[in-house]
């Protein structure tokens, strides 16, 4: 049965499709496969059903039909024509092999067709691999290949240097070969057919990439290539701004020569598919590069308290970079509202600048940038003046709005608002915008075996054709059969991801435990009579406290003591650090007993209401803070709150 090859002129007639019931005339049926016919590779050998998952069915799309609609008709029209092959057709396969048996892939099975030489490292593998399988009978090819592989990178330069040289002067022999291989068989050769569309442009890495290679691998010729992109990978990431600019400014003159040439194709080509959107060559760090070697202005902090932030950050390294959002929120609520007012006048000030600054830059920019910058500003909250050529005036969000007026100016509902909490709303409402993913719990930490049967499981799973329980079984056994010294790097790895959960999971309750709601903000924690006081939750937090209300640094500025005291805690000695930790743990030990026989002591009424609020605000603040944290930090405010967690 060879069946129907094609569907019937009254069935392409009136197809519909089964999602919306819009008809298909044959015209637009017609029209859907000879675009899907344009956008088959070359030489095409695969599957149709393989072929057909690679598709981009956004680019089929034309008219009114969709990718989605094109793609749901192609397979209604797809099951109407049969998909095997009869004799006859397969005939006309098998004279056109038998006339030209080295056909492309097959070309290399030729017997005039010169064998590649050997790189550097796999004559050396080949030299040693049976004298290795020897002394190591037990060892898998996979195992012998880790070992020869780091045996050719200990190699010294001197040892390396016979096989290089060897690889060298048969790779000259194998280009010679080929040239005349293709010389007296040039019916075998395959001339592409170059397409007349522009090559799209290449990213300032790339260009960088393509113009090191030659040059490094001259230095390195038996580098791998994995070896090789990821040796230039650091190299492109330690290159100063200034090399930098100049790929940037390349890959930018060649993205304007393709939009050229694309629109000269397009013009030639009337039917082609002028939809596609063209992507920037520039990652977001490129451009925002480019833009302040143009002359940028750099925008400046919404309100004051960021603006303060930003300042006091600068004198704080010496602080644990999880503490410090902590602190200056602390410090900023110790000061009084008239300094609080003098930031906001700066910061209004730096604000008024900025739209000097940025006018005049927009004005030295060509129309089509000028857009763009416009576009950006737009998008980052900045709105445009009416009637003016894009003056900035402030940010979009109410809560920047407030956060930028002192607070005599300030209405009934705003006063009791704090910018520090308008600074946090406005990130999360931000991140939402941005659909950031919901951020989990730090990772439980790894045991070393299991580090080292992460690594593994695939070879053994190959090796037990795919039976875990084997497999599993194989593991466990090998490393308990492992020498100490071949599980210290597991024991070191397994060390430091402990020591990551630690500080992931410490910064968490700390911040948790730290900050409170704002006043006037949300729910308020009902007080409690006899409720324990928490105890502070780190050595540090102990230390800042003791140094924050002996009087001993009333001497220094609001902003100087924070860094004197990340300082003098950065002075002390480990077994110092130690004592504090200490001190805070008994703490911890002791208020948790006080607050359990508290709790107990409450009325059935009372316990019910202290509970309830406890797990809300800690859901909340947990969720937010975790959120806050894996967003570097972007959040400022929930504030220390009595709650139990």
């Amino acid at each position: 049965m060879n069946g129907s090859a094609s569907v019937s002129a009254t069935q392409a007639g009136r197809i519909k499709t089964e999602s919306d019931g819009e008809a298909w005339s044959k015209e637009d049926c017609l029209t859907l496969l000879e675009r899907i016919r344009s956008f088959l590779p070359d030489g095409d050998t695969m599957k149709y059903k393989t072929t057909e998952s690679h598709f981009d069915w956004d680019k089929v799309g034309f008219g009114s039909y969709t990718g989605d609609m094109c793609k749901q008709k192609w397979q209604k029209v797809s099951t109407e024509v049969r998909k095997y092959r009869t004799m006859t057709e397969l005939i006309v396969d098998a004279i056109e092999y038998v006339k030209n048996p080295y056909k492309g892939k097959k070309l290399k099975t030729h017997p005039d067709f010169p064998k590649k030489p050997l790189t550097p490292y796999f004559r050396f593998f080949m030299e040693k691999r049976a004298k290795y399988a020897k002394i190591h009978p037990e060892m898998s090819n996979l195992d012998l290949t880790k070992i020869l592989s780091k045996k050719y990178k200990e190699l010294p330069e001197k040892k390396k240097l016979k096989y290089i040289q060897e690889f060298q002067r048969e790779k000259e022999s194998f280009e010679k070969n080929m040239a005349r291989f293709k010389e007296d068989h040039p019916d075998l050769i395959e001339e592409r057919k170059k397409s007349d569309l522009p090559e799209k442009p290449k990213t300032p890495q790339q260009l960088w990439y393509n113009h090191e290679k030659k040059t490094y691998m001259k230095l390195h010729p038996e580098v791998s290539q994995k070896e090789l992109k990821e040796a230039l990978r650091r190299q492109w990431s330690q290159l100063s701004d200034k090399k930098r600019l100049k790929w940037i400014s390349k890959a930018l003159e060649l993205q304007k020569d393709y939009e050229e040439s694309m629109r000269v194709y397009h013009e030639a080509h009337p039917d082609a598919n002028s939809d596609e959107h063209v992507k920037s060559v520039l990652t977001k760090a490129e451009r925002q590069l480019k833009d302040k070697f143009d002359g940028r202005p750099t925008k400046p902090p919404p309100n004051g308290y960021s603006l303060y932030c930003a300042e006091l950050m600068v004198n704080m390294k010496d602080v644990p970079s999880t503490e410090r959002m902590v602190l200056c929120s602390k410090q900023w609520k110790m000061m009084t509202q008239k300094e609080k007012d003098m930031f906001q006048k700066r910061c209004e000030q730096k604000k008024k600048q900025y739209e000097i600054d940025l006018q005049r830059f927009l004005e030295s920019l060509p129309e089509e940038e000028r857009e763009r910058v416009l576009t950006e500003e737009k998008l980052g909250g900045t709105k445009l003046a009416v009637g003016s050529t894009g003056s900035p005036l402030g940010a979009k969000s109410p809560s920047a709005k407030v956060g930028a007026l002192p607070s005599h100016k300030r209405g009934p509902s705003d006063r009791g608002r704090d910018p520090e909490l308008d600074q946090w709303v406005h990130g999360l409402s931000k991140e939402k915008k941005d659909g950031k993913k919901k951020t989990r719990l730090p990772e439980t930490p790894k045991t070393a075996e299991e580090m080292w049967q992460q690594s593994v499981i695939g070879d053994y799973l190959a090796k037990y054709r795919n039976d875990r329980k084997k497999a599993q079984n194989a593991m466990e056994s090998a490393w308990k059969a492992m020498e100490k010294k071949e599980k210290i790097p597991w024991i070191k790895k397994a060390a430091e991801d402990q020591k990551r959960y630690e500080v992931q999971y410490r910064t968490v309750r700390e911040l948790v435990e730290m900050r409170t709601i704002p006043s006037g903000q949300g729910q308020r924690k009902p007080k409690f009579d006899g409720e324990p006081k928490k105890p502070p939750v780190s050595g540090y937090q102990m230390f800042s406290q003791e140094l924050l209300t002996n009087g001993e640094l009333n001497h220094f500025s609001l902003k100087e003591r924070m860094v004197e005291i990340g300082k003098r805690w950065h002075k002390l000695s480990q077994n110092q650090k130690d004592k504090y930790k200490k001190q805070v743990e008994e703490q911890q030990l002791e208020y948790k007993a006080e607050l359990d026989a508290w709790v107990k002591s409450l009325s059935p009424q009372e316990r019910a209401v202290y509970k309830e609020f406890s797990t809300t605000v800690s859901t909340t603040l947990l969720s937010q803070l975790i959120r806050c944290i894996n967003s570097n930090m972007r959040c400022s405010n929930p504030k220390q709150s009595n709650n139990h967690i």
